[in-house]
């Protein structure tokens, strides 16, 4: 059974970093597509930055060049880097993954896709 289980969420002010972390266990197949959701009161769930089984990178437009996605495989955990945080950027953020035994993983911003979820982890930005 697959375990995601995040870390680093908190409060800071506009302007500010926080490090979320996603500890990854229990995966079926060795291609893996990880990624990063949020959810804000009253909205929808949506998108915020993937990783194929390649490597290659997705981001919402609202967190290009802000928000850095990465993963460390020795450690199976997955990452997101937030700087310069914006007020708009609260939310309930979720790890999601799901896995694969074709040579390759590709995923989207489509909540559906995904077979594993951890249990979200509040990031609060202040003006």
């Amino acid at each position: 059974q697959v375990q995601l289980v995040e870390s680093g969420g908190g409060s800071v002010q506009a302007g500010g970093s926080l490090r979320l972390s996603c500890e990854a266990s229990g995966f079926t197949y060795i291609r893996r597509c990880m990624a990063w959701f949020r959810q804000a009161s009253g909205k929808e769930r949506e998108g915020v930055a993937l990783i194929n089984s390649d490597g290659r990178i997705t981001y919402v437009d609202s967190v290009k060049g802000r928000f850095t996605i990465s993963q460390d495989n020795a450690k199976n955990t997955l990452y997101l880097e937030m700087n310069s945080l914006k007020p708009e950027d609260t939310a309930m953020y979720y790890c999601a993954g799901k896995s694969t035994w074709l040579p390759f993983c590709r995923g989207t911003f489509n909540p559906a896709e995904y077979s594993a979820w951890g249990q979200g982890i509040q990031v609060t930005v202040s003006s």
